[in-house]
């Protein structure tokens, strides 16, 4: 019995110097600060940097109506006149960020065929803006106020790349078009790649609520530094669901820079195929987990082969940042200043190899040529170029050896019909290899009751046949 009481006080013993311990870790906020903690200090700094983007676009419309298929009807009212297409004004609202003096970044879709742009500040002032740059590929639009402006606020840049997991972070946009909103939440997850919104698949996933209309907003730090743009959600049902997914900075930084200087965005060129590492590469390679950047294939005349690298080498690294897969590759590369060099870390034969990369365009070898085909063919309506590595770099296409690359399609029109689109590789036309645009147009002026093609489109070679 007296085992059983000295267990017992000791418990009470051990019990009662833990409550001690938890009652010195608990203490009075010692000023008016930690009384009155709050986000509205960074509020009140960043917010009025923060602005509504109005887009109008004019789009042509046929009208529709049971009764313009009655016989009767169209007799009466004649059914040319019905059938017109007629105009109207699409509006569409955003947000964006201003970076510098009159300059605002927003995204490509928020503004996208835009006729009129209009420009309102959190303290109700309106500007009408002009574009300076649109970048589908990154789904970035920079654009310049109109008129006299003073002292209009602009928000300070931060660095993507000092981002952790947890960090705290505000989201601030107009959602729904209700007004300037701000919400509050942490970085879910870095290097999303997976998301399907624009060729740089790399963004900053955050639990801050963001809702159509915020596109284009500002992701800052607790520090007030602007770390993202908004851009998208994943939802099922149109509203926020706690996963946003935000462009980081530093890629907004260098299409920023890109139009207030008037130079277009040119990135850096590898000159190399990559692949994703599968878990069976992995063990092969005798990694721990699959990751990196498998090269598969180098042009003898590219940065990257000027630089050692080798297919079967294994891109780890770029300046220390790390290489999950090839879409943390391109972005990490497209982030960097063209005429620098960065250091590439690869792994050659389970060793670790640092290559000194000099960061070049894409070369133009030969003229791009454009041509638009207004034959009586199936390509109809199709405008297109020659095939460079420049070329390729601008459209995204890999893997493609020779071919034209379709840089348009005109609404309704055959080419459009047959399903061509932006960024396909047209290769072959009737048994004809397509080597150039001067080949294509002989091509297409041809007669033929059915004609057979293939074009190359996200690395595969598409074959199909239409009748003439």
């Amino acid at each position: 019995m007296r085992k059983v009481l000295q267990v017992l006080a000791a418990g009470v013993l051990v019990a009662t110097c833990a409550a001690a311990a938890g009652a010195e870790e608990r203490v009075v906020p010692e000023s008016r600060a930690e009384v009155m903690f709050s986000y509205a200090p960074v509020v009140a700094e960043v917010a009025p940097a923060v602005v509504n983007v109005y887009a109008k676009r004019t789009v042509l419309e046929r009208p529709s109506s049971p009764f313009f298929n009655d016989p009767l009807f169209r007799q009466f009212f004649g059914g040319g006149f019905l059938d017109q297409p007629r105009e109207r004004m699409q509006s569409s609202l955003g947000s964006g960020v201003m970076v510098a003096d009159g300059i605002v970044v927003t995204n490509n879709h928020v503004i996208k065929d835009a006729d009129e742009i209009k420009v309102a500040l959190a303290d109700k002032r309106e500007f009408e803006a002009e574009i300076l740059l649109k970048d589908e590929r990154t789904d970035l639009a920079v654009l310049k106020v109109r008129g006299e402006h003073k002292g209009l606020p602009v928000i300070e840049f931060g660095n993507s790349d000092d981002l952790q997991v947890g960090d705290l972070v505000l989201a601030i946009g107009n959602p729904f078009g209700v007004g300037q909103t701000v919400t509050s939440g942490i970085v879910s997850a870095l290097a999303r790649t997976q998301v399907g919104i624009s060729d740089y698949q790399f963004f900053i996933q955050t639990d801050a609520a963001i809702n159509p209309g915020n596109s284009g907003g500002a992701l800052v730090d607790m520090k007030g530094r602007l770390i993202g743009l908004n851009t998208a959600i994943f939802t099922r049902g149109g509203g926020s669901n706690g996963i946003g997914f935000a462009i980081p900075v530093n890629m907004v930084r260098i299409v920023a820079e890109s139009a207030i200087t008037g130079r277009p965005v040119v990135r850096p060129w590898l000159g190399a195929r990559l692949q994703s590492v599968t878990a069976d590469i992995a063990e092969t390679l005798g990694l721990e987990r699959p990751t990196g950047a498998l090269v598969v294939k180098v042009d003898p005349a590219s940065p990257g082969a000027e630089a050692g690298l080798k297919p079967g080498d294994l891109i780890v690294s770029i300046d220390g940042g790390a290489i999950e897969d090839p879409d943390s590759f391109g972005y990490r590369l497209a982030t960097k200043s063209v005429g620098g060099r960065v250091n590439l870390e690869v792994i050659r034969n389970q060793a670790r190899v640092v290559l000194d990369l000099a960061l070049k365009p894409a070369p133009e070898t030969v003229p791009r040529a454009e041509v638009t085909i207004d034959s009586r063919s199936p390509f109809a309506g199709m405008t297109a170029v020659n095939l460079s590595p420049a070329v390729a770099e601008e459209f995204d296409i890999t893997g493609a050896e020779g071919g034209v690359v379709v840089t348009g399609v005109a609404p309704r029109s055959p080419a459009q019909q047959i399903g061509l689109q932006k960024g396909d590789v047209l290769v072959e036309i009737n048994g004809t290899e397509i080597s150039s645009t001067e080949v294509l147009q002989k091509a297409a002026a041809e007669r033929a009751r059915i004609w057979r093609f293939a074009v190359m489109r996200d690395g595969r070679v598409l074959r199909m046949a239409v009748s003439g």
